[in-house]
C-alpha cells in the first residue's frame, strides 16, 4: 500500500529539511527518482511532484537517468517558493498544506525507517486477490467431485 498521508509528510519533510546533510542526500535523490503512485494523498502527491521537477538538473533529450540538485541555494529556492507561493506547487494548494516543509520529521526518520517507506512505497495489497483464485478453485474442486458422483 502507498504512503499515507502521515508517512507521506515525513517524507516530505525529509526531503526538504535534510538535502544539506550529505548523509541524507542519496536517499533523498532516490526518493525523487520515485514514481508518484507511492504516494495516496493527492495534495502531498502534487507537492511531490513539484519537488521532483523543481529539482531535476537540466538534461539533454537523451535517455540519461534523471539527476538531480539536492542541497544549495538552488534547493533552498524551490522549497521557498514552494512555502511562500503555493499556487505554484498547484491550484488547490493553500499555505497549510506547504507549511510543515523544511520543518525535520524528528528522530524516528532513521534509516531503518526509510527503508521501510521504500518498502512501503511499493507495496501493493494483492494478498485478496490470491485469495480469492484460491476460492475459486476449492469451488471447482469441489464441483467435480460432485459431477463424478452424479455420473
Amino acid at each position: 500500500m502507498p504512503l499515507d498521508a502521515e508517512l507521506g509528510k515525513k517524507m516530505l519533510q525529509l526531503i526538504t529539511s535534510r538535502y544539506d546533510d550529505r548523509h541524507w542526500r542519496n536517499k533523498i535523490e532516490k526518493t525523487l527518482s520515485l514514481p508518484q503512485s507511492g504516494v495516496t494523498d493527492p495534495i502531498q502527491q502534487q507537492i511531490f511532484m513539484y519537488l521532483k521537477l523543481g529539482l531535476k538538473a537540466y538534461k539533454s533529450r537523451r535517455a540519461d537517468p534523471d539527476s538531480w540538485i539536492v542541497g544549495g541555494d538552488a534547493t533552498k529556492e524551490v522549497i521557498a517558493r514552494a512555502k511562500f507561493q503555493p499556487h505554484l506547487v498547484g491550484p488547490a494548494i493553500k499555505k497549510e498544506d506547504v507549511a510543515f516543509l523544511g520543518s525535520d520529521p524528528g528522530d524516528e526518520v532513521n534509516e531503518a525507517w526509510w527503508e521501510e517507506m521504500l518498502v512501503q512505497w511499493f507495496d501493493v495489497p494483492e494478498a485478496e486477490k490470491p485469495a480469492e483464485e484460491e476460492g475459486g478453485e476449492v469451488k471447482a474442486s469441489d464441483s467435480s467431485p460432485e459431477t463424478k458422483s452424479e455420473a
